[in-house]
């Protein structure tokens, strides 16, 4: 089962210091930047297409494809952002990336701006990680010191600026659009699109937004070529990807594995649930992703199995929930949280997800009435699809699957308070006596 891993992202993260630039030198670092500075941009681009690398971020578009969509006769500059703001929950695999191994992502960054002819490239993390931040300025101070990032690389006449931007620690930035705007010094708000950044992005001109893990993948690429990143995975998702498990495992953690593996696999290879206990239901990429159970357990994780199950595979967060958990009491906390995050600049996101939360809690006090379940889809169907971004679909996403799933809990909290069918104490992680039962 061990062969499921194909550690490259994460190969270096248990060296010493490896976040050092010296360290990753030792393993070949910043080689995939000579080569592709020995090349043109064209080419740089075109090695990505043929490589089948698709967006690590949540939808999973081409990266090759979306790079080349930035129109080469605009007169104004091209820029590149980094989305490093990861705050969908259960999310847990563009941080420890950064923290281990910056110097992958500063690679990618000065490669990918390369390939786009890009001038000026952004770093956009979250400003709560304040270790991260520090540890990628350092990356970048260290890039700078040895002529990898600054004027004239390598010499080679290409000149380059890498920026380290702390956002302000709103979810709503994650959006790519709404990104843009916080970099601009604008609360950060969804755009209407089009025009998409591509041609209209950061100070209106031509953007390429990538997520941290998609541009970190670029080096690997460059370095061995694109036939060895397509022999991984499957047909449609090539390469490999980082998983995030949590939850109810034995062994919790980021897990770099072909794109098509399944939660069967990665369960082995954490221990599988913890002692005594059984999945009951768990998400594929994040609370925002529709939830799947059991009987999914052997479905490739890929955007067409995922797809395919009615769910998407997004952020590769797999929380994975036991048979003590009550879906009605997640459900409700998923939904605080997006009623919470929400920018409030469209009326169903904004008012909809409030109401959400004040049936749910109902549900959860054992109060609900005959109807209210009714009440629920038809609110999801009065805010999914008529916002700005995706935040009022996420919530959608995860409240609709969940009485899919689990409407006989739903019913139940007409009658029974979620507490008592599901004691919240028997599903906690922490705080259990030894030998207790948890």
């Amino acid at each position: 089962m061990t062969d499921e891993l194909t550690p490259v992202l994460t190969a270096n993260w248990a060296d010493e210091r490896a976040w050092k630039l010296t360290n990753y030198e030792r393993r070949g670092g910043y080689q995939a930047l000579r080569k592709a500075l020995s090349t043109t941009p064209a080419d740089v681009m075109e090695l990505v297409k043929d490589s089948g690398l698709r967006g690590r971020g949540g939808a999973g578009f081409p990266t090759g494809m979306k790079w080349s969509f930035v129109p080469k006769d605009n007169p104004n500059p091209k820029y590149l952002v980094v989305n490093a703001d990861e705050s969908e929950p259960g999310t847990c695999k563009d941080m420890p990336l950064m923290m281990a191994s910056p110097h992958t992502l500063v690679e990618g960054v000065i490669i990918a701006s390369y390939a786009i002819g890009c001038r000026y490239a952004f770093i956009y993390c979250r400003g709560e990680v304040l270790h991260i931040i520090r540890r990628l300025q350092q990356a970048v101070r260290e890039a700078y010191s040895a002529g990898y990032a600054g004027k004239n690389i390598l010499g080679s006449g290409y000149d380059v600026e890498v920026v380290v931007h702390a956002g302000a620690g709103a979810y709503i930035c994650g959006e790519e659009t709404a990104l843009l705007d916080s970099l601009e010094g604008r609360r950060g708000q969804p755009r209407l699109r089009p025009p998409f950044p591509a041609v209209a992005g950061l100070y209106a001109s031509p953007t390429v937004v990538n997520n941290v893990e998609t541009i970190a993948s670029v080096p690997s690429i460059i370095d061995r070529g694109a036939a060895w990143f397509a022999s991984m995975g499957t047909e449609k998702s090539k390469g490999m990807t980082i998983y995030s498990l949590s939850g109810h495992v034995k062994r919790p953690g980021q897990f770099e594995a072909p794109l098509g593996v399944t939660l069967r696999q990665l369960l082995e290879l954490s221990g599988g649930m913890r002692e005594g206990h059984e999945l009951k239901f768990w998400t594929p990429g994040g609370s925002s992703t529709p939830i799947l159970t059991a009987e999914h357990l052997d479905l490739p994780l890929d955007y067409e199995g995922m797809a395919a199950a009615g769910t998407m595979l997004g952020t590769k967060a797999l929380q994975c929930f036991d048979e003590t958990t009550s879906v009605v009491r997640t459900t409700l906390r998923w939904i605080e949280f997006y009623k919470h995050e929400s920018c409030g600049k469209c009326t169903p996101c904004r008012e909809g997800n409030w109401w959400l939360v004040q049936l749910l809690k109902k549900f959860e006090a054992g109060q609900a009435q005959q109807g209210d379940v009714e009440k629920l889809l038809d609110i999801a169907d009065d805010i999914g699809g008529r916002s700005f971004c995706a935040l009022a679909d996420g919530a959608v996403a995860c409240l609709t699957s969940a009485i899919k799933h689990f409407r006989d809990e739903f019913e139940q909290g007409m009658h029974i308070p979620a507490w008592e069918l599901f004691p919240y104490e028997r599903s906690a992680l922490f705080a259990v006596r030894e030998g207790a039962h948890a």
